[in-house]
């Protein structure tokens, strides 16, 4: 674990912020772990020891920027906070820069731990509009069943579907997952 301000977190902020540097500047696939290094102030061997190898860096890096930054909105309504929170999430993820972040993630994974950071920030997001909707006595599903119904399907969209996803497809799945039970409501 990482001590909040002790050396460790300082050469993790510093290595970061050399990999989003220059990956803008030279582009991700020219990156090497000496310039990386020279660039943050540590030596290459200082970045092996901690991440291994380059792949296992820049997954680090992508589990980070993939990391919401603020709480979800709040509009006054489940249905209009799990609606706007999925717009941004697909947005997002189905961006260039959020598909080349989640197969960063993906890649230097061996063990799936990035994979499950990323699952619990989801979770963690819509935990919030859930609470919300419990606190105005609005009925609402669970946190597991938004993440099967309205998470997955777009995840997989965005990795092996893209085409065509759009607002729209965000809303009918939020819908279908917020629609009383057999009302038929379909993802289209």
């Amino acid at each position: 674990m990482v001590r909040p301000g002790g050396r460790s977190a300082r050469v993790q902020a510093s290595v970061h912020a050399a990999v989003r540097e220059l990956a803008s500047e030279v582009g991700r696939d020219a990156l090497t772990v000496p310039m990386i290094a020279q660039r943050a102030g540590v030596t290459p061997s200082t970045v092996y020891r901690r991440w291994g190898d380059l792949q296992e860096l820049l997954s680090d890096v992508a589990v980070e920027r993939l990391r919401p930054d603020t709480a979800p909105q709040d509009h006054g309504a489940l249905s209009s906070d799990l609606t706007a929170w999925a717009e941004q999430f697909l947005d997002e993820m189905s961006s260039p820069a959020g598909r080349a972040y989640i197969r960063d993630a993906l890649l230097g994974d061996p063990d799936g731990g990035n994979a499950g950071r990323c699952s619990a920030y989801a979770a963690e997001q819509i935990g919030v509009v859930l609470a919300r909707a419990a606190g105005r006595g609005e009925p609402a599903p669970g946190v597991e069943t938004v993440i099967d119904q309205v998470v997955a399907p777009m995840m997989y969209r965005v990795l092996f579907r893209p085409d065509g996803l759009d607002t729209a497809y965000a809303h009918r799945l939020v819908a279908r997952v917020l629609a009383p039970a057999g009302d038929g409501v379909s993802p289209g």
